[in-house]
């Protein structure tokens, strides 16, 4: 899905960036004379106006650049639309279907289904699934540890949109300072050049900062949002995981109190008791000396 959305993008760049052709009249149509008067009028506000094309080919090869990373942010958001959310994270139906086979103990038709669901609580229940024999503490130290995993692998996966956010301003400053720079020549070659000659090259040298702008505030605001929403849906994958092995988890430390009591039985206990009384010392009578003088 990502690569036709950059394939896409890529192919409206072309067209933004294709030369104007221009439009050939009939050959059966004859040329119209216009009046002197209405080819010599100056050009009204309109007609001065910045199209969108001629805003990116204004941008030079920095603004080309900028444009690629547009393409970039707007192909990685899409598909962080399609790929970050509840649906796809946590299917429906996945944790009840995996907590009715713990209980009855189809522990490999669990891990089958884990396996062909290949989500984030797939993986989070699949590790605590090969956990089982050693015990609950042993299956809950698994899930939690794969969850933070798979959470570490989407937040790596985001952290190209703040890339792209930190970089797109900083090419738009590169495109402003060269155009700058290029402008302010014309007073190397004419000691008062007019203004109109120098405001050209400054307002196309300022483009590139729009551009870079432009791609930076959707991108960060983009990396802000699925950020928030890996927190919540990483808690929520967490919950969901310990809730499926509840009936497990129950057994498991039934079991380990029945052991427990039956190591301490009572013909034991009524031993170790009696054995502390007979280690006990003996009172020792004092004697007093009125009886010893008997």
């Amino acid at each position: 899905m990502t690569w036709r959305v950059t394939v896409f993008l890529l192919a409206f760049a072309c067209l933004a960036f294709a030369p104007d052709l221009p439009a050939q009249a009939p050959a059966t149509e004859t040329p119209v004379t216009r009046p002197a008067a209405a080819t010599d009028q100056p050009p009204t506000p309109a007609d001065q106006e910045m199209t969108l094309r001629q805003l990116l080919r204004a941008g030079g090869s920095i603004g080309l650049v900028i444009l690629a990373l547009s393409m970039a942010m707007v192909a990685l958001v899409v598909e962080h639309m399609l790929t970050i959310r509840r649906g796809s994270l946590m299917p429906a139906g996945l944790a009840e279907s995996v907590s009715s086979m713990i209980a009855s103990g189809r522990y490999a038709e669990a891990e089958k289904e884990c396996r062909q669901q290949g989500s984030f609580l797939g993986h989070v229940l699949h590790e605590g699934i090969a956990e089982i024999p050693l015990g609950y503490p042993a299956v809950e130290k698994a899930m939690e540890d794969s969850a933070a995993e798979q959470a570490a692998r989407l937040f790596r996966k985001i952290e190209y949109l703040s890339v792209i956010g930190t970089i797109a301003p900083m090419l738009g400053l590169l495109g402003t300072v060269w155009g700058m720079i290029i402008a302010f020549q014309e007073f190397a070659t004419k000691i008062n050049p007019p203004v109109s000659e120098l405001a050209p090259g400054i307002y196309q040298a300022l483009v590139t900062t729009l551009m870079g702008l432009g791609v930076a505030v959707p991108a960060l605001a983009g990396f802000a949002i699925f950020r928030n929403r890996i927190d919540e849906y990483v808690a929520e994958a967490a919950m969901t995981a310990e809730h499926a092995f509840t009936d497990f988890k129950r057994a498991s430390l039934g079991a380990s109190t029945g052991e427990t009591r039956q190591r301490t039985s009572p013909g034991k206990a009524s031993g170790r008791q009696a054995a502390r009384s007979g280690s006990r010392v003996p009172p020792v009578a004092i004697e007093r000396p009125e009886e010893t003088e008997r």
